[in-house]
């Protein structure tokens, strides 16, 4: 592999979000110029804006004989990825690279990962819906599967419009949180977003727990969580939890916490609190990388919330003017850190 002195502060945060979001980068071949090395110099071009060079690279790999499916994966994850970037006109071709993925095996790795721009995450949720791929099976009778929804919002006054956004900034943290649990398989919040417009749920004004809970099942998830925040003032507010057994509607788990508007602070408590009621052992390891991220800062907060629902409405230019904003107000705010890293090759 090659050292990371040589690769731009981007690359190196895509491909160490290869690794953490569970695509394993290949090992390296015995020739000097590997899949890995060939895959960290496309992914340097990229973070350049350089894409057509990035282009080159990648495709340089697909007449090699000793690919592997996830190889191949990676590779065509690459050629995607950078050329979307150059434009809603390489949209197609940025989405013939997925087919190409999907008809590999769209569970031999799992995909997508969050390094995917949201336009090609829909777009390959489409696929896979066409092919009835949605969900990959679960190997182990041990691990549940876990959806988490949009928190809702009964905040009074001023505090319900300026904290709009949060709905998505949490059941994003507490999605990143429960992910840390090996007990648990968390279904991407964005894929609980696409079944809930290709159903055209959104559009009525809101989405009922019940029928929440058959979207859940449309997904393979056992347990559904169900948050709402209520801000009654700038020093008092309260979050509320409930998870929700799939088949049977029946409640497993309620907690809330009572305090100062602290929503990430507030959120990890609730994670540990919830994994103990559903008799989910945590080690100090698991609660250490709970305690992980996040941030204190409320403003910073309610900008990468901002930054999520311009990511979702393909907005990416204002995604990562929002996330910088929060990355700004806290610099050990690592989402909103990776965030920006992820959606800058997208600005122009």
């Amino acid at each position: 592999m090659q050292s990371p002195k040589y690769l731009k502060a981007g690359a190196i945060v895509l491909i160490a979000l290869m690794v953490a979001l569970g695509q394993t980068i290949p090992a390296a071949a015995e020739d000097q110029m590997s899949v890995p090395d060939k895959l960290v110099e496309a992914l340097n071009y990229y973070s350049e804006l350089e894409f057509d060079k990035g282009l080159e690279v990648a495709g340089s790999l697909l007449g090699r004989p000793d690919l592997t499916a996830k190889d191949s994966i990676a590779v065509f994850e690459t050629l995607s990825i950078i050329t979307y970037a150059k434009g809603e006109e390489y949209l197609k071709k940025a989405i013939g690279y997925l087919e190409k993925i999907s008809s590999i095996g769209p569970c031999v790795t799992r995909l997508p990962q969050e390094i995917w721009p949201r336009e090609l995450k829909d777009n390959w949720y489409k696929l896979l819906k066409v092919r009835d791929q949605l969900v990959c099976e679960v190997t182990s009778s041990e691990i549940k599967t876990i959806a988490i929804m949009e928190f809702d919002n009964h905040s009074i006054g001023e505090y319900q419009e300026k904290l709009g956004s949060l709905s998505k900034g949490l059941a994003d943290f507490f999605e990143h949180d429960f992910a840390k649990i090996s007990a648990l398989k968390v279904v991407e919040r964005d894929k609980i977003d696409f079944i809930l417009k290709e159903i055209e749920l959104q559009q009525s004004g809101g989405v009922d727990k019940a029928t929440a809970v058959k979207v859940g099942k449309i997904l393979g998830a056992q347990l559904m969580v169900f948050g709402s925040i209520t801000q009654l003032d700038d020093k008092n507010t309260r979050m509320v939890v409930r998870v929700v057994k799939v088949e049977t509607s029946e409640i497993l788990a309620s907690v809330d916490k009572e305090g100062k508007p602290e929503y990430s602070k507030m959120e990890k408590e609730l994670v540990k609190e919830v994994a103990a009621l559903l008799d989910i052992k945590l080690n100090a390891d698991i609660e250490k990388l709970i305690d992980q991220g996040g941030t204190a800062s409320l403003d910073a907060t309610t900008y990468y919330s901002m930054g999520l629902d311009a990511m979702d409405r393909y907005d990416y230019k204002a995604a990562y003017e929002h996330f910088s904003k929060a990355y700004t107000l806290d610099n050990s705010f690592v989402e909103a850190k990776r965030k920006m890293d992820i959606y800058r090759p997208l600005v122009g």
